[in-house]
């Protein structure tokens, strides 16, 4: 049994003024804090300062002598693709290099289905009423695209293993399901990885709609937290074995890698889906910047170069996760208040608190000086229904206030939970 549970009301009523009387003196330390978003932090940017210099003066040719300071090369130079391949876990020929944002990959894509539909449609999306599975915990920003756009969300559980696949399965059975939110990796923000299973089940499952497609973001491809790197069987290969070789759309981008305003973004897929992406992308640009595709392959060269540049990513970013860590385990352990994923990867960690209690949490630390993500962001149009979940962002500011904010936000969570508690009598 946990500590709140065991106390007697005269030992609640005891432990809240401690808890209270430690907030209250945190709050007056006048503290500004940020954990609100998942982005880089200046020094991690700075690793990659060498290609502000790059490609260089007189530096413009491709390995193929194409001038890449003009236009075209819808599909990305075949350097670039061949080196972010195994990324993707495709072949170069069925990749595509956009500029900065997977983001933006990923709209588009949903736009022309809704246009055009996707090859295997019988019609475009918009002629019927369209439905997504978004997992839950998960990222905010694919939920704002669906709900820009119109599309209906259905939420699916998190297990740790990855989404509930007879949900997952008995849901795709309905031909509106016409997609599915996927960070197979490190996923935002639980940090789970989906297990093999969950994968070749995904891949294989039957579903309503002839073009169901599975938006496979694996933003976190390389984003490691330990020396012991998650792997998953590569998606395409699956979905093809399976027989539904145009299942997956995969998306990823370098801007957790390199410059997050100046990466590269990618999609890859199968043939077809590749033909149709280039197809709709013609009319939408003369090409992408061919420069900034030569300044990555002279950075970031090979596999081995992209391993070596994360490990000093790593090595700036794990002792802030370790610091949340740290704070929550001291405060909070036993205490029945929370329970925390502890991620081997990715630029989140998912808090569950007691139910009723996030938007508590995050008004309390609102008036501590601390910015957290609104509570049911990790939802489909922001609701929550257990009101239970947090996700923290210790990436971009400096380890000391990570240390703080983390102090900060435990104290949050045991005064909201001690008052839950003492509500409920």
């Amino acid at each position: 049994m946990t500590l709140l549970i065991t106390l007697s009301p005269t030992d609640v009523a005891a432990l809240h003024e401690r808890t209270l009387a430690a907030y209250e003196a945190f709050r007056a330390r006048g503290l500004k804090l940020d954990m609100t978003r998942g982005k880089p932090a200046p020094e991690q940017l700075d690793l990659s300062n060498a290609m502000l210099t790059l490609p260089g003066n007189g530096d413009y040719l491709s390995d193929a002598g194409e001038d890449a300071r003009n236009y075209g090369g819808l599909q990305g130079l075949p350097e670039t693709r061949a080196l972010f391949a195994p990324v993707l876990q495709a072949p170069s020929e069925q990749v595509v290099v956009g500029d900065n944002s997977s983001l933006a990959l990923m709209h588009d894509c949903i736009a022309w289905a809704l246009l055009k539909g996707v090859p295997g449609s019988p019609a475009p999306w918009a002629q019927q009423p369209v439905t997504f599975l978004c997992p839950v915990p998960g990222y905010d920003r694919h939920f704002a695209i669906c709900e820009e756009l119109g599309i209906r969300m259905v939420p699916v559980p998190m297990t740790g293993a990855g989404p509930d696949m007879d949900a997952v399965e008995e849901l795709v059975a309905d031909p509106a399901v016409k997609g599915m939110w996927c960070v197979p990796k490190y996923a935002n923000p639980s940090g789970e990885t989906y297990s093999d299973e969950t994968i070749r089940r995904l891949a294989a499952m039957t579903t309503g709609a002839p073009d169901f497609r599975l938006f496979w973001d694996n933003a976190y491809a390389v984003h490691h937290l330990t020396g012991t790197p998650h792997q998953i069987p590569a998606i395409l290969d699956l979905c093809a074995e399976a027989g539904h070789p145009d299942r997956a759309f995969v998306f990823a981008s370098t801007s957790k890698v390199t410059l997050a305003g100046a990466g590269l973004a990618f999609f890859a897929s199968s043939p077809e889906n590749v033909r149709w992406y280039l197809d709709r992308a013609f009319f939408r640009t003369i090409g992408p910047d061919k420069l900034n595709q030569i300044r990555h392959v002279r950075f970031l060269k090979d596999e081995a170069g992209i391993a070596a540049h994360m490990e000093k990513q790593r090595a700036l970013i794990a002792p802030k996760f370790a610091a949340v860590l740290d704070a929550l385990e001291t405060r909070l352990a036993g205490t029945g208040a929370a329970r925390w994923s502890k991620p081997e990867g990715g630029y989140f960690i998912t808090v569950d608190v007691m139910d009723g209690t996030a938007r508590r949490v995050v008004a309390l630390a609102k008036q501590a000086g601390i910015a957290l993500t609104p509570a049911g962001a990790t939802s489909p149009y922001g609701q929550e229904p257990h009101d239970r979940t947090l996700r923290l962002a210790p990436t971009y500011p400096s380890l000391s206030d990570v240390r703080a904010a983390a102090e900060g936000i435990a104290l949050c969570i045991l005064l909201a939970a001690i008052e839950g508690r003492q509500a409920a009598g």
